[in-house]
């Protein structure tokens, strides 16, 4: 016979109802949690807690981090979480040195503002004064007096019509790195070539060239120059074919008389 004992109902009951308890205090303990959780996040919405208390700019050069501010609109009384972003950056790249923005939220209240701005491909130098061209051809107005330029080649010789518009267009398409080597182009027609110019470069080679076609004149530079005995002194001509014509000092030309 077995020995197995027998659980009656009303033994269970005690358990039944412990076991409900926990179940309604569980439940009770999550909606006051969630409704406590919904107060903090009303408090926090309403609260200066939310609002953008810093506005941080980073990527500029050419503009000034008041300037972006202010076009952005973004204030110190704007909610972090209502920026707008994609008409603060429709606003901010109306602008036409900012090529492209960037906008990062970084709690508790503090807005990241990157910005790309167009290269500047020269400075055309007029009535001693220095106006800034960008790499899409647009024209700025001139620097303040206390600026000199140094990120890009002057424009000398030059002035605002068909041929400083064809040798921006082309130096839109030479490489950055190229750009910095050049310190002035200066414009020197000649009967043969209207579009005649002269680059005198940061390494002290000086050369002559021609507006047309001058990205595809100038992408062999760098080993051109590799070739180039640097004690010699010359002209680099650039052109169809490519040849490095060395100075004749007064030296070379009186013993040439007297041999």
């Amino acid at each position: 016979m077995s020995k197995e004992k027998v659980v009656t109902i009303n033994e269970r009951i005690p358990s039944l109802k412990e076991q409900r308890k926990q179940r309604a205090n569980r439940r009770l303990l999550f909606f006051l949690s969630f409704f406590f959780l919904l107060l903090l996040l009303m408090v926090y919405f309403q609260s200066p807690l939310s609002h953008v208390r810093n506005i941080v700019v980073e990527g500029n050069h050419f503009v000034s981090d008041e300037e972006l501010t202010k076009l952005s609109q973004i204030t110190t009384g704007t909610s972090i979480w209502n920026l707008e972003s994609e008409a603060v950056i429709e606003r901010m790249t109306q602008h036409v040195v900012i090529r492209d923005v960037q906008i990062e939220r970084k709690l508790p209240g503090t807005v990241k503002i990157t910005v790309e701005e167009y290269s500047r491909i020269g400075y055309l130098f007029q009535e001693d004064k220095y106006f800034p061209i960008l790499e899409t051809g647009q024209y700025l107005d001139e620097l303040p007096r206390q600026e000199f330029p140094s990120d890009a080649p002057l424009l000398l010789e030059f002035s605002q019509g068909e041929q400083l518009a064809e040798l921006s267009a082309e130096l839109q398409k030479v490489p950055s790195q190229l750009i910095e080597r050049i310190s002035e182009i200066v414009y020197k027609p000649t009967d043969n070539d209207p579009l005649s110019i002269v680059l005198f470069m940061t390494d002290g080679i000086e050369v002559h060239t021609s507006i047309r076609n001058l990205s595809e004149y100038l992408a062999p530079y760098p080993s051109i120059v590799k070739e180039i005995d640097r004690e010699k002194q010359g002209i680099l001509h650039l052109r169809m074919s490519p040849y490095f014509e060395e100075f004749i000092t007064e030296e070379e030309t009186d013993s040439e008389g007297e041999g």
